[in-house]
């Protein structure tokens, strides 16, 4: 017979839904490198503070260490998007503290660092047209329904 463990911390932190590794790839999807420190060149690595309220959302962001050229502004949009998965706390309404390094690194190959332009090609435009008729009356049936008149509908796909 096994006893249930107790766990071991009181307060058990905020989890980032998927753990680690996710937070890092949502971070990487959606940062976009400010257009002033690419033209100047600037890399480095923005760390911030923030809440984290009882309920999973960022509410206060401080940055710690700055690069400046935009990149502080662009650190602290992406630390408010972050949504946390915080467990219950016995009734309490508990606001976590936590850091982030949010690094800026330009591609060597500067080509694929710069967005591509955008070539919009010709869509195709297809038409369907489906008509219906009322279903033919069963023979057996005690109860007549009047028959209702068919239908169509066009979609057209630009």
């Amino acid at each position: 017979m096994q006893k249930d463990r107790k766990e071991k911390n009181f307060i058990r932190r905020p989890i980032y839904p998927g753990g680690p590794k996710a937070m890092q790839e949502f971070l990487r999807q959606n940062l976009r490198y400010p257009a002033e420190a690419f033209k100047k060149g600037i890399e480095g690595t923005v760390s911030i503070r923030y809440e984290i309220d009882y309920k999973g959302n960022v509410t206060d962001v401080e940055v710690l260490t700055s690069v400046g050229h935009g990149c502080d502004e662009e650190a602290v949009r992406l630390a408010k998007l972050l949504k946390f998965d915080v467990p219950p706390i016995r009734k309490l309404k508990v606001t976590f503290h936590n850091t982030l390094k949010v690094h800026f690194r330009i591609q060597k190959n500067v080509a694929a660092a710069e967005p591509a332009p955008v070539v919009t090609a010709p869509s195709p435009q297809v038409v369907y047209n489906y008509v219906s008729a009322p279903p033919e009356p069963q023979k057996d049936t005690t109860e007549q329904k009047p028959a209702t008149g068919g239908y169509s509908f066009t979609i057209t796909i630009q």
